[in-house]
């Protein structure tokens, strides 16, 4: 096993568990306001409820992760590698946040957060408003689409969407090329530093 230097794994390995745990919170947010939307009972709603608000605080952790990631340089990664680089200034690299697919996914999903959870403030407690488990069950099931598209899931030999937490040296195009076993191939190789 190789110990790769300056790589910052911890920040991948992060951002990944907040991608699984925001589609598994998406998930059953889905589930949630779908079995409230076909029932009577009060509780489905409050868990749906529950479970989005935890998507969102995750969602919200992938942004900071990623926004880390770009203002850091950390190019080992591939989104950063790919749409990124010293020379630019703030606002661009800003920017880079959503430029490349996996980023706009991303984007979309904060978005989608945003507007979720405005419907659920917006709604309270009232329970008279019959139109939050349905409206919900229809977010919560894009915001696990979404999810999908960001976690790089392979459906057979398709894969479908993309992580943002991906090594260069994880990528199947790089598997088995000689850099890829030099645990010091961030300083070694200068296409690496920027």
């Amino acid at each position: 096993m190789i110990t790769y230097l300056g790589e910052h794994t911890l920040a991948g390995q992060l951002g990944h568990g907040l991608t699984l745990a925001s589609a598994a919170f998406a998930l059953f947010a889905t589930l949630s306001f779908l079995l409230a939307a076909l029932g009577t009972d009060d509780g489905w709603r409050k868990a749906g409820r529950l479970a989005f608000r935890v998507h969102s605080i995750a969602v919200l952790g992938i942004v900071v992760t990623l926004f880390v990631m770009l203002f850091n340089h950390w190019f080992e990664f591939d989104y950063v590698w790919k749409h990124s680089n010293r020379e630019m200034p703030l606002r661009y690299i800003a920017s880079c946040f959503w430029e490349g697919q996996e980023g706009s996914f991303l984007l979309w999903t904060f978005w989608n957060v945003v507007i979720g959870n405005i419907l659920l403030w917006r709604n309270g407690s009232r329970r008279s408003a019959g139109w939050e488990s349905p409206v919900m069950t229809v977010f919560a099931l894009v915001q696990l689409a979404l999810a999908t598209m960001l976690l790089g899931i392979y459906v057979f030999d398709v894969r479908i969407g993309s992580s943002l937490f991906l090594l260069i040296r994880e990528l199947q195009e790089n598997a088995g090329l000689p850099w890829t076993r030099l645990p010091d191939f961030l300083e070694r190789i200068p296409q690496f530093r920027d």
